[in-house]
Order: structure tokens, then C-alpha cells, then sequence
């Protein structure tokens, strides 16, 4: 079998577009993504706020979108892909983050929810043994009917991320795949990362995906992060590949991240980065030494639930009528206290860079 190939290049905010097209090419995408189907791009929207690293950057989005047609990808076989949570606005975070009314805008490609009313939801029963998805739901998986037999490019960040230690390609399929009450799978997330990239393998003829780490997010990821600017971009068609590169250059260890090591078993892609072929820049010395174990007061106060000592409570707590205070008080937290009088001022900072200045510009 062929070695699973990462590409990997440094940036810059001058020359990011046509970076963007060499990353792709270098990784090899067109073998991933046949042109006959319709093409997903799924952004990733973490907070309807911007806030570096949390979301797709408009650049990334923009260089996607340029060598797809560039390469002759139909523009009509295209489209913006988002998703909803209970605590974060995709249709207020696209606007935010200049991905809508900007970029899917200039090059006239639809824009679609999944979770609106005309985005038929259907029961999926996977051909591959589910490890939780199965018993998290008894009544069935539902997934979005549109994703079936439509490729996909996934557009994370580099970050690290309270639950998952790092955050990447594999979990940028939880939005998409799963619908509101994903929160139920927090306590087995790893578990549910894999389950979801089996199911991706079946319904999906083309996976691919291209990380920003022009910004990086260090610490309780995915929102109340410190952000750094390290000016790397990454591609792959591996979603395992392309995370484990990317916490190895954050500073883990991607085989003690369990959910890279449970699809590196599993045979759904390469967790291990000597078998991993890196095209592009020498990385071998990079290490951001992020940290990733940092907790917000809400992050605390979610494991306490998920794995701590209130976990006999979880069903109550999170899975009955009661459960929208759990999504107040995640509001009250990030939006009303955290980013008002932390966030804030990190992001003016932000905007005084080059990649900042550039953001504006958009």
C-alpha cells in the first residue's frame, strides 16, 4: 500500500493563495477528489465570533476554492458546507469570519446549511462495526442526505481543543455528520471520531483536507485559546496523516491522542509519522510545545460530567428536557464573560499583524 502523504509548507500573508495551490498539488488532491460529483467544503465554524485559529480563515477558504477551479472543478459541483451547534451561530460566524458575502460570494458558489428545513435529514445504517455511535443512538444514525455521494474537503485550523487534545480533520467531520444532540457523544468522543470517518469512507467517493496553521490556537481549544502565529499550511487525503503531522508539530505525541491511535488501529488511515511521507518543507525540527491541557471553568465543569464524579447524572443533565441550562451557561461564559473581557483585547492584538492587517483587508 502506498505511504500516506502529507504536504506541508510555510507562508506567508503575500503569497498564501498560490501557496495554497502548491500545498494541494504537492499532496496530490486531484487522485482524491474525482470531478464528476459534487464537491463539499466544510468550513469550520467554532464561534460566531473571529477569533484566530478557532475558525476557517478567509484565505484558506479563498485558496481552496482558486485551485479547485483553477484545476477545472466545476463551479456548479461546488459548495459551502456549514453546520449548527446549540451555543454557536453558523450563519453569524460566516459573516464574522468573511466566508460568506466575501469569498463564496466573489466566486458565486452556493452556500448551504445543513440543518435548514429544505436539508433532509435520513437514518444511515453504516456497513462498518460502529465502536459507540450504535448504542449512543439506538434508534438510528442520522446523517445529512446531501452528503451521500458527494466528496468533501474539510478546512480546519491548527488547535489544540479541551476534549480531543487536538483538534483537526477527523473532528471536522462532528458538526457535519451528526446533528444537534452530538453532545451526547462528548464522554466517548475518540471513540465517535472514528466511528464518523468509517461512515465517511462509505459515503464519501472523495475525502480531502487542508489545515491553516498560519494562525495556531495553544490551550482550551476550541474558542478561549492563546493564538500564535506559526505560517504553516497542510493537505492530505488521510484524515489521520494530516492530524498526526499536525500534533506532532504542536508538540504530541500523535499516538498517545486516542483517537489517532484508535483509526491508526482501525486501518482508516496512518497515526504514525515515520510512515508518513512529508512533502514540501522540512519539518523535522518544528515543536510549537503547546500544552493542550488547560481548562476554562466551563471545560472544567463539562468533564465533571463527562468523566468525573457527576457522570451518574449525565442522562439527566444533558439528555432531558433540562438540558438547555447547560447550553446558557456555555453562552454566559464564552460570550458574555470570556471574550468581552479576555478574547477581545487578544483579538485587536491579532489585528495588528500582518495576517491580521490581512484579514482586514478581506
Amino acid at each position: 500500500m502506498a505511504a500516506s502523504k502529507v504536504a506541508v509548507l510555510k507562508t506567508s500573508p503575500a503569497t498564501v493563495i498560490e501557496d495554497y495551490k502548491r500545498l494541494m498539488r504537492l499532496a496530490g488532491y486531484q487522485a482524491f477528489l474525482p470531478k464528476e460529483p459534487e464537491t463539499a467544503l466544510k468550513i469550520n465554524i467554532s464561534w460566531h465570533f473571529f477569533y484566530p485559529a478557532c475558525s476557517t480563515t478567509p484565505w484558506q477558504l479563498d485558496g481552496v476554492i482558486a485551485t479547485l477551479l483553477e484545476d477545472g472543478y466545476a463551479k456548479e459541483k461546488l459548495y459551502g458546507c456549514h453546520n449548527r451547534t446549540v451555543v454557536v451561530s453558523a450563519k453569524r460566524g460566516e459573516v464574522v469570519n468573511k466566508h460568506n458575502q466575501v469569498v463564496v460570494d466573489k466566486y458565486g458558489l452556493r452556500n448551504i446549511h445543513l440543518y435548514e428545513k429544505s436539508e433532509p435529514w435520513i437514518r444511515y445504517e453504516p456497513k462498518a462495526k460502529m465502536l459507540v455511535l450504535d448504542s449512543i443512538y439506538p434508534d438510528g444514525i442520522r446523517i445529512p442526505k446531501r452528503l451521500i455521494g458527494s466528496n468533501i474537503i474539510h478546512l480546519p485550523t491548527m488547535k489544540t481543543h479541551v476534549f480531543t487534545r487536538i483538534t483537526g480533520a477527523m473532528k471536522n467531520a462532528f458538526g457535519g455528520l451528526l446533528f444537534e444532540k452530538r453532545h451526547w457523544t462528548h464522554s466517548v468522543i475518540h471513540e465517535t471520531l472514528v466511528d464518523l470517518l468509517a461512515i465517511q469512507k462509505e459515503i464519501h467517493p472523495g475525502i480531502f483536507a487542508v489545515m491553516d496553521g498560519t494562525f495556531a490556537g495553544d490551550g482550551p481549544g476550541p474558542r478561549c485559546m492563546v493564538p500564535h502565529i506559526k505560517n504553516y499550511i497542510l493537505a492530505s487525503g488521510d484524515m489521520v496523516a494530516i492530524d498526526a503531522v499536525a500534533a506532532k508539530m504542536m508538540g504530541f505525541d500523535p499516538l498517545s491522542i486516542k483517537f489517532i491511535r484508535l483509526a491508526h488501529e482501525q486501518g482508516l488511515g496512518c497515526g504514525d509519522v515515520r510512515e508518513i511521507e512529508i512533502v514540501g518543507d522540512d519539518i523535522a525540527r518544528v515543536n510549537f510545545q503547546f500544552d493542550g491541557l488547560r481548562d476554562t471553568f466551563a471545560s472544567r465543569g463539562q468533564k465533571l460530567i463527562y468523566w468525573g464524579p457527576l457522570k451518574p447524572l449525565e442522562k439527566f443533565l444533558l439528555r432531558t428536557a433540562i438540558a438547555p441550562w447547560s447550553y446558557a451557561a456555555s453562552i454566559l461564559y464564552h460570550d458574555v464573560y470570556w471574550y468581552p473581557l479576555i478574547g477581545r483585547g487578544r483579538v485587536k492584538r491579532a489585528l495588528e499583524t500582518e495576517w491580521g492587517q490581512l484579514f482586514t483587508r478581506y
